[in-house]
C-alpha cells in the first residue's frame, strides 16, 4: 500500500472518500484487518477504497459506516463519489433520477442503464475507446447503484419502450445475451415497471434519431435526459422539448407491442441466445 501522504483529499470525491475511511478506521483503532471482518469486504477491497484506486458502491459505504459508527458520515459522501464517475452534463440527469416518482425512457439501441445486468453494462463500457479496466469497474459500480432507485419501498414507475434490435444485437457473448433477456423478464413482471418491445416489422420512425428518458416528480418540473454521441447528450426543462418528447414517445408506445407479448417475445428471443 501505498504510503498514507500520497493521498490527497482534495484530489477527488474518490480521495476524500479513501481519506475519510481511513480517518474513522484509525479513530477506532482498527486496522484495515479488523475493519475487514467487520464487514463484508476483503482487506484488498479496503485498500484500493482507502486509496482511491477503486470507488466504494453505496453498500460499501454503508456497511462501514455502521462498523465504525461514522454517524453516517461516510453516507453523506457516497453521492459525490458516484456523481464524480459520470461525465459533468449527466450528472443533473441522477439527481432527477433519483428522484422521480415516474419516468419514461426509449431505447433504440442498448437495453437502458436502470434495467442492465452488471455483465451486460460491463460489456458496453468496455467499448469505450480508452477505457482502462479500472475505469470500467468504477462505472458499473454507478450505472448498479443508480438502479437502487428500483429497490426503494415505493419504487418510481417506469414504462420502458426498446426497438426489437436491442434484443439480437450481440453485447458480450450469447450467455450475457441470455441473462439479460432473462432480467428484462423478470423485471417486466413487477408491479411498477412495465416494458414494451418495438417490433421491427411496425415501420415506426419517430424513435430512429436516438435514446430519451422523461422524469416526472409532483411539484417539479418534467426533465428529459436526451442521448446522442458524443457531447451533444444534454439534460434539459425547456417545456417545449420535453412535450415534443412526451409526443414522441407516446408515439412511440402506440407503434409498440402491449406488454403481455412483448414479454412473450422476449422470452422467446432469449431461447435464441441458449441455443
Amino acid at each position: 500500500m501505498p504510503p498514507e501522504s500520497v493521498l490527497n483529499p482534495t484530489d477527488s470525491p474518490t480521495a476524500l472518500f479513501g481519506f475519510e475511511l481511513r480517518r474513522h478506521r484509525k479513530a477506532r483503532g482498527w486496522s484495515q484487518l479488523r475493519l475487514a471482518r467487520a464487514v463484508p469486504y476483503s482487506v484488498g477491497t479496503i485498500s484500493m477504497i482507502e486509496t482511491a484506486k477503486r470507488s466504494p458502491s453505496e453498500q460499501f459505504a454503508r456497511h462501514c459506516d455502521e462498523a465504525l459508527e461514522a454517524d453516517g458520515a461516510l453516507m453523506r459522501l457516497w453521492p459525490m463519489v458516484s456523481h464524480a464517475s459520470a461525465p459533468p452534463w449527466f450528472r443533473p440527469w441522477l439527481d432527477v433520477e433519483a428522484t422521480a416518482e415516474a419516468i419514461r425512457t426509449w431505447e433504440p439501441l442498448l437495453v437502458p442503464g436502470l434495467l442492465q445486468t452488471e455483465d451486460y453494462a460491463r460489456a458496453i463500457l468496455s467499448g469505450e475507446p480508452g477505457a482502462s479496466g479500472e475505469d470500467v469497474e468504477m462505472h458499473v459500480v454507478a450505472r448498479m447503484e443508480r438502479q437502487s432507485i428500483l429497490r426503494r419501498p415505493k419504487p418510481p414507475m417506469l414504462w420502458v419502450v426498446i426497438d426489437e434490435g436491442v434484443m439480437h444485437r450481440p453485447i458480450g457473448n450469447p450467455a450475457v445475451m441470455a441473462a439479460q433477456l432473462a432480467h428484462l423478464l423478470e423485471t417486466g413482471q413487477t408491479p411498477r415497471i412495465t416494458i414494451q418491445v418495438l417490433p421491427l416489422d411496425a415501420g415506426s420512425t419517430s424513435g430512429l434519431t436516438g435514446a430519451f428518458a422523461i422524469a416526472q416528480t409532483e411539484g417539479v418540473c418534467d426533465t428529459a435526459y436526451v442521448e446522442s454521441p458524443g457531447i451533444m447528450s444534454r439534460v434539459t426543462e425547456r417545456p417545449e422539448d420535453v412535450r415534443s418528447l412526451m409526443f414522441r414517445f407516446e408515439g412511440i408506445r402506440a407503434d409498440a407491442l402491449p406488454q403481455r407479448k412483448s414479454l412473450m417475445l422476449i422470452e422467446e428471443t432469449m431461447k435464441r441466445w441458449t441455443s
